[in-house]
């Protein structure tokens, strides 16, 4: 009666042990999961030229099954983002071969976007597509063996048949596998690089900024995110530096877009990069193509009249030549 029994512990136990827990940082909790789980790579979790919304956005693709639809308007459905960061995000994956999209004219003549979702970068495997089964085939393998002809009942008086050779088997064909499908083959021409000023100096810089941020005022699907609006602003400088007004550039920018306007920023850049007007020519330049047979002829006075015309030698005028030619 004098011992005293302890039944309850004093605390709970910690979830992580104390030998390793760190001083300071994140703490992880981890439990193994069983089922409904994803793998995914610490190149993407932890990738330093990737958004937070193209990472969350490339481990969610990845989660889905195959077959998925993962359309720039379902995408905004089902999260808050908008269409215009989904779009972002989407192109960044793909520029670090996350996502493979390609236009693919089915069977049926309609166009689809085929996309392909990578968890490595750079793997060469490609999806294996395994194909319909037909319906001939499902009708066989679901017929079952009793189209062989019934067993008869032996007679009262049976005779032995005579013996048959065993017959030899064929050796049996192995299948080859049919192909799989492959992803419609891109043009591997690259695109032109975007033009760039000799120097990008702050007024250029902030008048180029300021033409791309201001386009979504006239034109709602010219809306840009500030990444599109700092990789075209080189561009524009290049036309600013040609000395093309802003009116200008913004005419040709802004003038007959396609309906509907899928990639702003792809078209902006198509554009700035192929309506690039050449250099103005300078004074040097216009003399050079004139010649030296175009420079304008200094004024002489007339000998006979005293009257000025100008002409390269000394002498006398148009008129004065006239007349001494009539009285000879």
């Amino acid at each position: 009666m004098d011992t005293s029994q302890i039944t309850v512990p004093s605390r709970g136990p910690s979830p992580v042990r104390e030998d390793a827990t760190p001083a300071s940082g994140v703490i992880h909790v981890k439990v193994r999961h069983a089922a409904g789980f994803t793998v995914i790579g610490n190149h993407l979790a932890q990738h330093r030229g990737l958004s937070l919304v193209a990472i969350g956005l490339a481990a969610h693709i990845q989660s889905l099954p195959a077959g998925a639809r993962i359309g720039i308007k379902h995408l905004a459905e089902r999260f808050p983002e908008s269409e215009t960061r989904i779009a972002a995000a989407l192109r960044e994956l793909e520029a670090h071969d996350y996502l493979d999209r390609s236009r693919v004219r089915l069977a049926d003549g309609r166009i689809v976007t085929r996309t392909i979702s990578y968890n490595q970068p750079g793997a060469t495997t490609r999806p294996v597509t395994t194909p319909p089964r037909t319906r001939t085939a499902a009708r066989k393998s679901a017929t079952p063996a009793a189209s062989s002809p019934p067993a008869t009942a032996p007679g009262p008086h049976p005779v032995p048949a005579p013996p048959t050779p065993a017959p030899q088997p064929c050796p049996a064909s192995t299948p080859v596998p049919a192909p799989a499908p492959t992803p419609a083959a891109r043009t591997t021409t690259p695109p032109p690089p975007l033009p760039q000023p000799r120097e990008l100096t702050p007024e250029f810089r902030h008048t180029a900024t300021a033409l791309l941020a201001g386009l979504r005022r006239h034109a709602p699907q010219l809306t840009l995110s500030e990444h599109d609006i700092r990789t075209l602003t080189p561009g524009v400088a290049a036309w600013l530096e040609r000395e093309a007004r802003p009116d200008t550039i913004h005419h040709a920018l802004t003038t007959d877009l396609p309906t509907p306007l899928k990639h702003p920023a792809g078209l902006l850049r198509h554009r700035i990069t192929t309506l690039l007007p050449p250099p103005l020519p300078g004074p040097q330049d216009i003399a050079a193509l004139a010649g030296p047979d175009a420079a304008v002829a200094p004024l002489q006075n007339c000998d006979h009249c005293d009257r000025a015309f100008r002409s390269h030698h000394p002498g006398r005028c148009r008129d004065c030549q006239s007349d001494l030619h009539t009285a000879a």
